[in-house]
């Protein structure tokens, strides 16, 4: 959840240090810090953001070039300067930065208060830094063998980098369950969470594996896993643009994000739809085609948006390819003993490719024999090195920690994945195959033209910017498109929302409309229109206020809403595209005009990478 970065070269480390904070702050915002090398080990840290820690620093700016740096999303300890990373160790020889949670922490702890250490902090990561310099010291080994022996006694997730005092030359680096990228330029190393820090530098990396620790010394990289057998370090060349990663004008990232989707949509399609030659190929999943065909059942795991990307793919695999599918939130699945057959297929569902529980779910699917496919958008993160084969979605970096673009590029392979099941079982015909590869085709433009509400949208946010609770309803392709909806609005705005089937709104939360309740009915014209104008004349007579998503040119429901914004009309299966985008800007302009911070909601973490 935390953002570490960390330099050894040339260069002055502290700019390339703050710039590259500012690049993850996304991923933790609690408080920030860094340390530095430059004959002495100076650590300077600060609750809040990184621009406080800035000016905590002030003009005189520490020198050296070597240092770590680290933005913090508390889980052991509330935010606050005694907290903050980077830790010393209790010599102040070490300087640790650490993302994930030391299960184990307090039986150390324990150990090292008998042995007459003193913590300042409340961290678990304190723990595990003089834990590393008690070993150095037990053992009288070099530090990256203490590293190495301290991590075999550790339970739980990390990805660590250390400095050290007495070895100024040197940066060691490790990781379990949380990512690590080694950047490697002329002369120079970058460490980082994710790439983002590391492309205005280098596109040449080395992404670290589970166990392994990193060595950087003398212009030198070697690597160990932990039962000390040396690793090759595989180098590869990031497909990164650095404009990718920068607002390009928008005031802010996720705004950015919600108009690059026309984009991130196409490329999602390019090179795998053709619809003249009549064509789709997901070449990521060529090799498990038959597997996929022939499977007795699909099973979906994932969290947050991607669970509802992941109920969009029930109703389209079901439809399409009359596979039966089950949909799991992964947190709680990996805690089930679920029952998994071999010739089950199990796809997990990670924008980072990170999720700390989506990877826990993989590990017991394959302990159950299942073949594991994963929907991802961070190529070289976990989740696809974990899973025997899989799709990227080819969104581009998403920076908001509110889920846009790679929802829909995430239900954009999915549709894929489930038509070309369907073709290969022969559940729909020619004529629909090649009907629905047209449509694929045309839903960028068609997305482009649901932007043009931006205007409206705006209008209708400042209505009810000050409403304390909305609903959301939809029904069958629409109904998760309710969810996201809804889920969106509680992210950014800090407004209470729920999402429901719309038939289910008789079931309970009628009893909560009344003219002070906004509800947002996600009603297209598809198989249930019928039904959901019956559901907005219940709320109409309960004198609720309805903002209707409708498609285009309809006559009956515009004249029953409140409210209509209007989206191009599509095949229903693929509708969710398209009345997610109003969802996305609703929930957008609404939290600008309560003055929240859309790109970085409060208690949020762009991929959570502990449990």
């Amino acid at each position: 959840m935390c953002g570490i970065v960390a330099y050894t070269g040339y260069r002055d480390a502290y700019p390339i240090l703050i710039k590259g904070l500012k690049r993850l702050e996304y991923r933790g915002y609690d408080s920030a810090g860094v340390a530095l090398l430059n004959g002495k080990l100076h650590v300077y840290k600060k609750k809040g953001k990184v621009s406080e820690l800035e000016d905590f620093i002030g003009e005189k700016t520490p020198s050296g070039t070597i240092g770590v740096g680290h933005t913090r999303w508390a889980t052991h300890g509330e935010p606050n300067d005694t907290n903050a990373h980077p830790h010393y160790s209790a010599s102040g020889n070490l300087a640790l930065i650490h993302n994930g949670i030391i299960e184990n922490y307090n039986v150390i702890k324990q150990d090292l208060l008998q042995k007459g250490y003193t913590f300042k902090s409340e961290t678990d990561s304190e723990v595990l830094v003089n834990f590393i310099e008690d070993i150095q010291k037990q053992a009288k080994c070099s530090l990256p063998e203490a590293v190495r022996l301290a991590l075999q006694k550790v339970v739980g997730a990390y990805a660590i980098v250390l400095i050290s005092e007495k070895n100024p030359r040197q940066l060691i680096a490790a990781r379990k369950g949380s990512p690590l990228v080694i950047g490697i330029g002329k002369g120079e190393y970058f460490i980082a969470s994710d790439a983002t820090p590391i492309i205005e530098y280098t596109n040449e990396v080395v992404y670290l594996d589970d166990l392994e620790v990193a060595i950087i010394e003398d212009d030198k990289l070697s690597i160990k896993n932990l039962d000390a057998i040396v690793k090759q370090p595989y180098i590869q060349t990031l497909d990164l643009e650095l404009e990718a990663i920068e607002k390009g004008g928008y005031e802010h990232f996720m705004l950015k994000e919600i108009f690059e989707q026309p984009k991130s949509v196409a490329d999602s399609l390019r090179g795998r739809v053709n619809s003249k030659q009549g064509s789709l190929l997901l070449g990521g999943l060529t090799e498990y085609m038959n597997r996929l065909k022939t499977a007795e059942r699909i099973i979906f795991v994932a969290c947050g948006t991607s669970w509802h990307a992941a109920l969009v793919a029930e109703y389209l695999f079901e439809e399409l390819t009359r596979i039966p599918v089950e949909v799991e939130y992964a947190s709680e699945f990996r805690y089930r003993n679920p029952i998994i057959k071999e010739n089950d297929v199990v796809i997990a569902i990670s924008q980072s490719g990170e999720t700390a529980d989506t990877l826990a779910a993989i590990e017991l699917a394959k302990s159950k024999g299942a073949i594991i496919l994963g929907v991802c958008n961070v190529v070289g993160s976990s989740i696809p090195r974990a899973t025997h084969a899989g799709a990227y979605i080819h969104a581009g970096p998403e920076i908001g920690v509110a889920s846009t673009k790679a929802f829909t590029g995430q239900i954009t392979v999915l549709a894929m994945m489930a038509l070309s099941i369907a073709h290969r079982r022969g559940t729909i015909t020619e004529s629909f195959f090649h009907e629905m590869l047209v449509e694929m085709e045309n839903i960028p433009s068609k997305i482009e033209k649901a932007l043009t509400t931006n205007g409206q949208i705006q209008e209708i946010s400042a209505i009810f910017k000050n409403a304390r609770n909305f609903l959301y309803l939809g029904r069958g392709f629409n109904f998760p498109v309710a969810l996201e909806g809804a889920l969106k609005l509680k992210e950014i705005s800090y407004i209470h929302a729920e999402g429901y089937p719309a038939a289910e709104m008789k079931h309970g939360p009628i009893a909560l409309i009344d003219e002070e309740m906004p509800v947002v009915f996600v009603a297209t014209n598809d198989s249930s229109y019928e039904k959901i104008i019956s559901n907005i004349q219940e709320v109409k007579a309960r004198k609720g206020k309805v903002i209707a998503i409708v498609t285009e040119g309809d006559k009956l429901i515009s004249k029953m809403a409140d409210y209509t914004i209007e989206i191009p009309a599509c095949n229903e299966m693929l509708v969710p595209l398209l009345s997610v985008i109003p969802l996305q800007l609703l929930s957008y302009h609404i939290a600008v005009l309560r003055g929240c911070n859309v790109d970085q909601p409060r208690n949020l973490a762009k991929s959570v990478t502990v449990e």
